[in-house]
């Protein structure tokens, strides 16, 4: 495994890191967050401009990266800034148009957005078989369920959806104006909503679209996991700042060994939280990959809860205050063990992985 960034993927990131520090920093975050469309047009545009959209795909499917190492870059970053844009939506969106031979062209230039509509009312992970149904009317499709949820779905042009029909599971497209949609604010930050479909007209992407469902949902994954990395080492950050300003007793919290220990145990499972995170994305779209993405996932998300959690104590009071940005990046932290499925889930499926072979 070659762990030396490439050029490209280390402008990239070095690009992302200055403009999102001088404009997406935390005060500009809460102002957007929370209410619609709850992310910044600017910074999307921004984004997009950067190249940041261009790298979640491949040369061969119209953008220039597309490996674990570039999603995992792209996302370390967002996760630091904890950046509201809807971009997780966007990478599973366009995972979905790449393989089923769909253009991607205003996608990747940020003019379209994407999200994929894949969790249902009382779906637990999300990830289960959809109650949505897809029927055809002629040449056409019509789509009949509801979809809950849909992260970036209230920003979203088109939606990618998932629903079943007499042959399987099927993708389908759909226009955002054909959808009944309800944008909410999550209370993480950032967009998410809920889709009513009824009679809906859609266009078939793949009638058996399973193993195209399952590389997205990799991908994302992969994501959420450097997201995860990246909000951690940002908290990191804080919580050493803390420990050397605060005074108790009239010395910094520093001075109090057993504080110094508490933070060295979060560092050791930070960085066995990135390290499974490098193995996730060196394995992404090989046979070992869905494996790697699920044991990252499963030990990412733990590692975040108990970052969100210490930090969240350590702070004190002042930590569950709005005003402290460490209580927002634990509240992203919590929900991303909740996204594409939570630890239990992911150490589920690694277990049925290995008891099948």
């Amino acid at each position: 495994m070659d762990f030396q960034q490439t050029d490209t993927r280390r402008m990239l990131a070095d690009s992302m890191a200055r403009y999102l520090d001088r404009h997406c920093d935390y005060d500009h975050r809460r102002k957007i967050a929370y209410d619609a469309p709850f992310h910044d047009p600017a910074v999307w545009e921004a984004l997009a401009d950067l190249g940041v959209i261009g790298a979640l795909l491949p040369e061969d499917k119209g953008g220039f990266g597309g490996a674990g190492f570039d999603i995992a870059t792209v996302f370390q970053a967002l996760g630091h800034a904890l950046c509201p844009e809807p971009m997780l939506a966007q990478l599973m969106g366009l995972s979905v148009l790449a393989d089923t031979g769909q253009e991607t062209e205003a996608a990747l230039t940020g003019q379209e957005k994407l999200a994929l509509a894949l969790g249902e009312p009382g779906g637990g992970s999300g990830m289960e078989p959809p109650q949505t149904r897809a029927q055809r009317a002629g040449e056409a499709w019509r789509l009949d369920g509801r979809k809950s949820v849909v992260w970036g779905g209230g920003s979203a042009d088109r939606l990618v959806v998932s629903a079943a029909h007499d042959q399987g599971l099927g993708l389908f497209l759909v226009n955002a104006g054909d959808a009944g949609i309800a944008p909410y604010a999550m209370i993480d930050g950032g967009g998410a909503a809920e889709v009513s479909l009824d009679e809906c007209p859609a266009i078939c992407l793949v009638e058996e679209g399973g193993a195209v469902l399952a590389r997205a949902i990799d991908r994302g994954t992969l994501a959420l996991c450097a997201e995860a990395v990246g909000a951690m080492d940002h908290v990191q950050g804080l919580l050493a700042e803390h420990l050397r300003t605060r005074k108790q007793f009239g010395v910094p919290l520093s001075k109090f060994q057993v504080l110094r220990h508490r933070f060295i145990d979060l560092c050791v499972e930070l960085e066995q939280a990135r390290s499974i995170t490098i193995r996730a994305a060196d394995a992404l779209d090989t046979p070992e990959g869905p494996r790697a993405v699920s044991m990252a996932k499963a030990l990412v998300g733990q590692v975040a809860r108990q970052w969100s959690e210490e930090a969240i104590q350590l702070h004190g009071g002042i930590g569950m205050t709005w005003e402290a940005a460490v209580s927002h990046y634990a509240k992203r932290l919590v929900m991303i063990d909740h996204q594409l499925g939570d630890s239990l889930w992911h150490l589920e499926r690694v277990a049925r992985a290995y008891s099948a072979e």
